[in-house]
C-alpha cells in the first residue's frame, strides 16, 4: 500500500500545528507545512465533490457517496490512509436555512429540514504509525451557492455564552438571543449569528438533526479521544467559505468544553471573519489552539463582515496572491479569486510575496478547473470538468431514463437513533 505520510514522522509536528504562530515556516514556505495545507485543502474538497447540489433529485443535500467508499470514489490523495468516522449534518432557523442549506424539489426528499454539512476522518492505525501521531480531521463544507449568501445571511452577531464551559468569566452573562450588535457595551463574546445558527440549531422533526450539528461533533470526538486516550493525538479543523467560518467556531468549542491538552489546530481558505474583538480575545486565551488562515489578497470574502460592524481577524494568515500564477488566467471574477482549488494551486507554488512562483510538489494543474474556468486555455483543460457521468441519469431497462438512485451503502444513515 502506498503511505500517505509524505510529511515524515521526524517532522517538527508542534510548530507545523503552530505551537510557535507558524514562525519562519511562512516566507519561505517550509515544505512540510505546504504539503500540510494542501492535505489540508483536499479534506475540504472532498466536501464539494460528494454534495448533491442537484435540486431534481430527492436526495439533494445529501452526500452521493458513503463513509466506507467516500475518499476512495472522490479520488482523495492516498485514501488508504484514513478511515470516515462520521458524518455531520445541519439544519438552521428559516431565514438561514434558506440562505446556505439546499433541498429537494421531490415530494420523496430523502429529508426536508436538514443537509450533509461535513465529515470526521481518523488515520488508520498503519498511517498513525509512520506518522508517529493519530491524527482527526474534521471538514466542514461550504457553500455551493454563489455571493448572494453573504447578503442574506446579514451580520448580526450573537453571544456565544452558550458555548463557554461552565464556571467561565462570561458563563451567565447573556442568554444568547440577544439582536442588538451594542447592547453589551463589548463585554460579551459575539460570533455572526449565521455561523452559529448553523451549528446549534436541532430540528425533533429530522431523523438527522435531532442533535444539533455541534452535538453530532461534540459526542463523535469524545468517542474518539476516549478511544485513543493512550497514543499521541492531534485535531485538524478544515474548511472553505462557509466552512472556514464552522472550523472557527467549532474548534473554540472543543477546547473550551473538550480538551485543553490535545493540540487543535484550523487551517482555513477564503474566512469570512467569524466573531468579535472579545471573541478573540477568549480563543487566543487557549493554548492549545491555533488558527492558519490562508488567504488570497484579492479574495473578497474575508473582508466581510468588515471592521466597521465590530468583527475581527481570527488567527495567523497565510497571505498568497493569485495573480502570481502564470498558470491562470487574469481574471475579473471574485469567484475565482475565491475558488479553493486556486488557492491550493497557489500553495503549491507560492515562494513568498517576492520569490518566484515555482510549483514544488506534484499536483495536477487541471484540479484548478474543477468548478471553475480559470486556468489559461491553452493548457486545454476543461472547466468545471467535476460531475456526475450523464449528471447521474441511467437508461433503464425499458428504454427510459431517470435519475440513478443510490446503492444501499450510499444511502443517507441517521449517525444517531
Amino acid at each position: 500500500m502506498e503511505m500517505a505520510i509524505d510529511i515524515p514522522a521526524e517532522a517538527p509536528w508542534p510548530e507545523l500545528l503552530g505551537s510557535n504562530n507558524w514562525e519562519a515556516l511562512l516566507d519561505p514556505l517550509d515544505l512540510n507545512l505546504r504539503k500540510l495545507i494542501l492535505r489540508c485543502g483536499d479534506f475540504c474538497q472532498v466536501t464539494y465533490d460528494t454534495f448533491i447540489n442537484d435540486q431534481n433529485s430527492k436526495y439533494c443535500g445529501s452526500s452521493r457517496y458513503g463513509k466506507s467508499t467516500l475518499l476512495h470514489r472522490v479520488c482523495f490523495p492516498f485514501s488508504d490512509d484514513y478511515q470516515v468516522t462520521s458524518f455531520l449534518y445541519a439544519t438552521a432557523r428559516v431565514s438561514v436555512h434558506e440562505a446556505l442549506l439546499l433541498k429537494s424539489q421531490s415530494r420523496e426528499m430523502w429529508d426536508r429540514e436538514s443537509n450533509w454539512i461535513g465529515y470526521i476522518a481518523v488515520t488508520t492505525d498503519d498511517a498513525s504509525a509512520a506518522l508517529g501521531l493519530r491524527q482527526i480531521y474534521v471538514a466542514w463544507r461550504g457553500t455551493t451557492r454563489n455571493y448572494e449568501w453573504i447578503d442574506v445571511l446579514g451580520a448580526k452577531r450573537q453571544s456565544i455564552v452558550p458555548l463557554l464551559r461552565e464556571g467561565s468569566e462570561h458563563d451567565g452573562d447573556d442568554d444568547g438571543d440577544d439582536d442588538d450588535d451594542d447592547d453589551d457595551g463589548g463585554k460579551v463574546p459575539k460570533v455572526m449569528r449565521g455561523w452559529l445558527t448553523m451549528y446549534v440549531s436541532d430540528d425533533p422533526k429530522s431523523e438527522f438533526t435531532k442533535l444539533s450539528a455541534r452535538r453530532q461533533l461534540l459526542t463523535k470526538l469524545k468517542e474518539l479521544i476516549e478511544r485513543y486516550r493512550d497514543e499521541e493525538l492531534n485535531i485538524i479543523f478544515t474548511g472553505h467559505s462557509l466552512g472556514a467560518s464552522l472550523s472557527v467556531l467549532s474548534a473554540f468549542d472543543v477546547v473550551e468544553n473538550l480538551t485543553t491538552e490535545i493540540p487543535v489546530t484550523v487551517f482555513v481558505f477564503g474566512c469570512p471573519k467569524v466573531g468579535n474583538k472579545l471573541f478573540n480575545e477568549r480563543f487566543k486565551s487557549h493554548p492549545n489552539l491555533k488558527v492558519l488562515h490562508i488567504r488570497n489578497v484579492i479574495d473578497l470574502i474575508p473582508h466581510y463582515p468588515s471592521h466597521l460592524m465590530g468583527y475581527v481577524n481570527t488567527g495567523t494568515e497565510l497571505e498568497i496572491d493569485t495573480r502570481k500564477s502564470h498558470y491562470l488566467k487574469e481574471s475579473k471574477n471574485p469567484s475565482d479569486w475565491h475558488n479553493l482549488q486556486a488557492m491550493l494551486h497557489v500553495v503549491n507554488g507560492w515562494n513568498g510575496k517576492r520569490g518566484e512562483f515555482e510549483l514544488k510538489i506534484n499536483r495536477s494543474l487541471a484540479l484548478v478547473n474543477k468548478s471553475c474556468e480559470f486556468l489559461k486555455d491553452e493548457l486545454l483543460v476543461p472547466g468545471s470538468w467535476w460531475v456526475e457521468k450523464n449528471k447521474g441519469m441511467v437508461l433503464r431497462e425499458d428504454g427510459h431514463w431517470m435519475l440513478c438512485e443510490p446503492g444501499d451503502e450510499d444511502r443517507p444513515v441517521p449517525e444517531f437513533d
